[in-house]
């Protein structure tokens, strides 16, 4: 067993790699580009975690692995957004108010280390948080006999928190990745993952630690 993986592995264990799916949250220019409109908000901690590497570090492990790749995109903003709706809530209101993600433009394309490869599920939009809610991410792990998830991507707080809940509730195994998500602030990160996190996540690990796992079973 190697060293860098064996207290992770006694905690853990193996993950059968044929029942487990990434999902890979919002990897939009608008938040993982230097040039997106909410970069700067969560910069620091962007740079700070090595997101871009950690995520493709993760990516490219589940390929070799032949692991199932799930995007979970947010909704692309247009300037009609919840004219007619009764209750759109403050992020909704201000991701319409800068057109984050804007439909048809360069922030709302996935990033260029994070594109879809050929067999990779790409889920609807989620409105919100949740990458569940009133979204076929349900139904596309059921029907790719998938029952756990490995969540990375943006926001920490926001959307991975509220995807990974929505998960657990629906009977998923659920892993957090600390250094393959961020977040506006390091404020945002302890609470993701050190307050919130254990409440729902079935582990929680680094990219380092996950990876090691993943490749040992391999070797089993």
């Amino acid at each position: 067993m190697n060293a860098f993986n064996t207290e992770a592995f006694k905690k853990y264990g193996y993950y059968n790699t044929s029942r487990t799916g990434i999902l890979l949250v919002d990897p939009y220019n608008d938040f993982l580009h230097p040039d997106g409109k909410a970069y700067g908000r969560s910069k620091e901690v962007i740079e700070g975690v090595h997101l871009l590497d950690n995520m493709a570090r993760v990516i490219q492990t589940a390929r070799d692995l032949k692991m199932q790749v799930f995007f979970v995109p947010h909704h692309r903003s247009e300037p009609t957004d919840f004219q007619s709706w009764k209750y759109p809530n403050m992020l909704q209101l201000k991701t319409k108010e800068r057109q984050t993600f804007a439909k048809g433009t360069w922030g709302g394309e996935f990033h260029e280390r994070f594109r879809p490869e050929p067999g990779d599920v790409i889920i609807k939009e989620h409105w919100s948080s949740s990458g569940f809610a009133n979204t076929d991410l349900d139904e596309q792990l059921k029907q790719h006999d998938i029952d756990r998830v490995i969540l990375i991507g943006m926001i920490a707080n926001t959307c991975i928190e509220a995807t990974g809940r929505f998960a657990m509730e629906l009977g998923y195994h659920v892993t957090l990745v600390t250094d393959a998500t961020a977040a506006n602030s390091w404020e945002n990160m302890h609470a993701a993952h050190e307050i919130n996190g254990p409440n729902f996540a079935h582990a929680i690990l680094t990219t380092g630690e996950l990876t090691g796992i993943l490749q040992e079973t391999t070797v089993m």
